[in-house]
C-alpha cells in the first residue's frame, strides 16, 4: 500500500510503498476512504509545540518522532464487513486511571492514530479495537472525518460552558476549519449564537455565512471593545480554537466578570496574568482536549437527528498531500482538506 510519511521533520512528506498491514488479536485493518488534515498534523510535522518564551516542547522527548504517517480524521470501510465508519483516534494505554474513567483522549501514555501509531494518510490503517469503530450511518465520507477531531473537540468544549451556550452569544476565537465546525455544533446543541473573531477577513466572511450573529477583526484596534459591545458589556463564554498568546489575551480582557474561557488552540506562546485578577473578576481559564470515544459517539447521534450542517471541505487527492499542507500553513484553507487514497 501508498503512505504519504514524514521521514524528516520540516521535510516534504515522502511516498512509502509497505505492505498491507495484518491485523493481530482485537485488531481491525481499515480501507481508507477520507483523512483529513488540521493544525496538529502541521505541529507533528514541524515536530514542537511552541511554549512561549523561546521554549519548545519537542515531540521527540515524548517519544514521537519519524517516520510517522499523520491523519487522526479518519472515515474507512471495514475490511471483511465492508461497512464505513468513522475512526475514534484518540486512543490511550487501556490501563491508567483516564482510560479506566473512559477519558482515554488524556491517556499518560497515549497511543492515538496519526501521532504515535500510524495513521489516515495510507491506503489502510490498523484500529486497535472495533469499539473505537463509529458508524455514520449514511454520512457522507469527506464531511464526516472532520468530526474526529475538529468535531468532538468543539463538541466536549461546548459542554464545559453548560447552560450558558443557551442564555449568552458565544464568543469564538478562530475561524478555520474548528471555528466553522464550531458554529455548526453550537446551533445544533441550541445556542445561542456565535461571535466570530479571526484575522482573515475570508474567513470571517465563511463564519458570517454559516450564521455567525458577528465577525470581528481580531487586528482592529477596539477589538475588545467590539467583542464587549456585541455581548452587551463583556463575553461570559469564550471559545479560544487558536491558542496562542494575542488570543488568550483578548479573551481575558473581553470577558466580564464571572468569564468562562476553554483553550482548545495550540498555535503556542505564553501569558502573563495577575493573579489577584483570577478570584476578583473571577475568572474561569480551562483547557480542553479533544474528547472522549463517547462523545464522539454522542456528536455523531446528534448530527444525525438535528441534520447539522457539514463544514466545507475540499477533497483532494493523497499525492497532493504536500501541497495541501503548504496551503495550510499559507491560511488558505476555508473549513477543511480531506484527502482520498
Amino acid at each position: 500500500m501508498r503512505c504519504y510519511c514524514v521521514m524528516h521533520h520540516g521535510q516534504p512528506l515522502e511516498r512509502v510503498e509497505k505492505d498491507i498491514p495484518v491485523p493481530q488479536g482485537s485488531e481491525v485493518l481499515v480501507k481508507v476512504k477520507a483523512a483529513g488534515l488540521c493544525h496538529t498534523d502541521l505541529h507533528l510535522w514541524e515536530g514542537h509545540y511552541d511554549l512561549g518564551g523561546g521554549k519548545k516542547l519537542m515531540l521527540a522527548d515524548r517519544g514521537i518522532k519519524p517516520p510517522m504517517t499523520l491523519s487522526h480524521e479518519i472515515v474507512g470501510e471495514v475490511v471483511g464487513s465492508g461497512k464505513t465508519v468513522l475512526v475514534h483516534p484518540w486512543i490511550g494505554c487501556g490501563e491508567c486511571a483516564a482510560c479506566q474513567r473512559g477519558e482515554e483522549n488524556i491517556c499518560i501514555k497515549p497511543q492515538s492514530l496519526g501521532v504515535v501509531r500510524p495513521g489516515g494518510f495510507a491506503e489502510y490503517v490498523i484500529v486497535p479495537h472495533a469499539r473505537y469503530l463509529v458508524d455514520i450511518g449514511g454520512l457522507d465520507d469527506a464531511e464526516a472525518a472532520p468530526l474526529a477531531c475538529a468535531g468532538v473537540t468543539t463538541y466536549s468544549a461546548l459542554k464545559k460552558f453548560g447552560e450558558r451556550i443557551k442564555t449568552d452569544p458565544l464568543v469564538i476565537i478562530g475561524a478555520g476549519g474548528l471555528g466553522l465546525m464550531a458554529i455548526e455544533v453550537l446551533k445544533a446543541m441550541g445556542g445561542k449564537g456565535a461571535i466570530v473573531v479571526d484575522i482573515d477577513p475570508a474567513k470571517r466572511d465563511a463564519a458570517l455565512k454559516a450564521g455567525a450573529i458577528a465577525a470581528i477583526d481580531a487586528k482592529a484596534p477596539d477589538a475588545v471593545g467590539q467583542v464587549q459591545a456585541a455581548t452587551n458589556g463583556g463575553a461570559r463564554a469564550v471559545l479560544d480554537l487558536v491558542g496562542a498568546t494575542p488570543t488568550v489575551t483578548l479573551a481575558t480582557a473581553a470577558c466580564a466578570r464571572g468569564g468562562h474561557i476553554v483553550i482548545c488552540g495550540l498555535m503556542g506562546g505564553d501569558i502573563t496574568l495577575s493573579l489577584p485578577v483570577i478570584p476578583m473578576r473571577p475568572l474561569t481559564l480551562q483547557g480542553s482536549y479533544v474528547g472522549t470515544l463517547e462523545e464522539l459517539r454522542e456528536l455523531v447521534a446528534l448530527v444525525q437527528r438535528t441534520k447539522m450542517k457539514p463544514i466545507p471541505v475540499q477533497r483532494r487527492p493523497m499525492e497532493e498531500a504536500n501541497a495541501a499542507m503548504q496551503d495550510l500553513i499559507a491560511g488558505k484553507v476555508v473549513g477543511r482538506t480531506i484527502l482520498v487514497p
